[in-house]
């Protein structure tokens, strides 16, 4: 393999990282919101203990609070990002290493609040929700080894850089019908705000490289949920919810070309629709017990289930997703009147298949199995403070580079994404 193609495959999958990471943490919603929620392995379509986790997964189980509700917080987000890649220059020679991503700390907010009339059937509420938000700041790897083929100066291009944050407010109403069945309706406007550098999405400039994607505004998009929820008489809580995709307008991004004539590329993209069927059981003393199942349609979202591939313009045409069932279920177990303890463990399908890891190794969303803690001390008759911890257990994604100039994988080449999450959740939680 001649240098020069080494070199511009090498381009072509640094771009790729940037942009794979950029899109994938706006397509993969956060799994939960608020600490009581997440300490529940976010399990609570059919579980209304608190006002986040209600508004977040099942408009309708709002009507299950025990009153009106107030939450402020926090989740302070670590993502252990680590990106590999190998080449055989040479018979008999090969360049291999791996860079860590320096992405530091994110911290996203949740705002919920929920107000409850007895002497009324509605109950009203909105919620302000991180769904989606991380930076991944990768290195260029040193000249001299170990070395990381796609990173180092002279056979790449350097560093990568992408950034996002993803908020989505949800004004819900929930209609309580019978003493026992209740529905919900909430829009949803989500704001986005994207960077990236490079952006393998568009077309090369006329030299080769690929312009940044730096230069943007705050994008909006729109959507709705509905949800169903059903109490019986035996302690069981029945629910379902439906969100539909997040329709955002096209992103635009400003550059320049390689003359440092004005350029403007566009990004089309959809937050995918998610399916949610939960139960859960408070017949035990002092225990609530939730579980929920989730399809979450990776495939049909633009750009995400569009094929993983080139354009005769050199720009990837798609990510190349599969959509993915989950599973999570938490338990809550009332240990004094002031200490509630929760755990909770959540299973996900990867929507990445090996042949698209190329596409993808910018992602943040390759986790499979996640661990959660938590607990909520109640302050005062009103006021109550929860803190928990959440563990996605380290997982990887590993295939060949991609090019063009093949027909197919690039021989002697391989990419790796490897990462681990862990979070802090916060919150201060107040009924009225």
């Amino acid at each position: 393999m001649k240098r020069k193609s080494v070199r511009w495959i090498v381009v072509v999958a640094l771009a790729a990282l940037g942009v794979a990471g950029e899109i994938r943490a706006q397509g993969i919603a956060i799994p939960g919101a608020g600490p009581v929620n997440r300490s529940m392995a976010s399990a609570g379509v059919a579980a209304p203990l608190d006002v986040a986790g209600a508004l977040h997964w099942n408009p309708a189980s709002i009507s299950g609070l025990d009153s009106s509700e107030f939450l402020i917080g926090a989740e302070f987000l670590y993502l252990s990002t680590h990106i590999g890649s190998a080449v055989d220059v040479a018979p008999g020679v090969s360049l291999a290493g791996e860079t860590r991503s320096d992405s530091g700390v994110s911290a996203l907010p949740t705002v919920a609040v929920a107000f409850r009339n007895e002497d009324s059937p509605w109950t009203f509420g909105v919620g302000l929700f991180s769904i989606g938000g991380f930076g991944i700041n990768l290195p260029a790897s040193p000249s001299t080894p170990p070395l990381n083929p796609v990173l180092t100066p002279g056979l790449g291009v350097g560093p990568a850089y992408t950034k996002l944050a993803v908020l989505q407010l949800a004004p819900t109403a929930a209609l309580q019908v019978t003493e026992r069945l209740s529905i919900g309706l909430a829009p949803t406007i989500a704001i986005a705000d994207a960077a990236l550098d490079p952006n393998i999405l568009a077309a090369p400039n006329s030299d080769g490289s690929y312009p940044s994607a730096t230069h943007t505004r705050t994008n909006w998009g729109l959507g709705f949920q509905v949800g169903v929820y059903y109490e019986l008489d035996n302690g069981w809580h029945l629910g379902a919810s439906y969100k539909s995709p997040q329709w955002f307008e096209d992103f635009a991004y400003y550059s320049v070309d390689a003359l440092g004539n004005p350029r403007t590329d566009y990004l089309k993209v959809d937050y995918p629709a998610i399916v949610s069927l939960g139960a859960a059981y408070s017949g035990l003393p002092r225990t609530v017990w939730a579980i929920d199942a989730r399809y979450v349609d990776y495939a049909g979202a633009q750009l995400f289930g569009e094929a993983a591939g080139f354009n005769e313009n050199f720009a990837v045409t798609g990510l190349g997703w599969r959509s993915v069932f989950a599973v999570a279920t938490g338990v809550q177990y009332q240990l004094t009147d002031a200490l509630a303890l929760r755990c909770g463990y959540m299973f996900t399908e990867n929507p990445i298949p090996d042949d698209a890891t190329f596409y993808n190794i910018g992602s943040i969303a390759i986790y499979k199995h996640m661990l959660s803690v938590g607990a909520t001390w109640q302050i005062s008759s009103r006021t109550s403070l929860t803190m928990a911890y959440v563990k996605a257990l380290e997982n990887s994604i590993s295939g060949a580079w991609e090019s063009p100039l093949f027909d197919g994988p690039v021989p002697g080449t391989s990419v790796t994404a490897r990462q681990a999450v862990d979070c802090l959740v916060t919150g201060l939680q107040v009924k009225f």
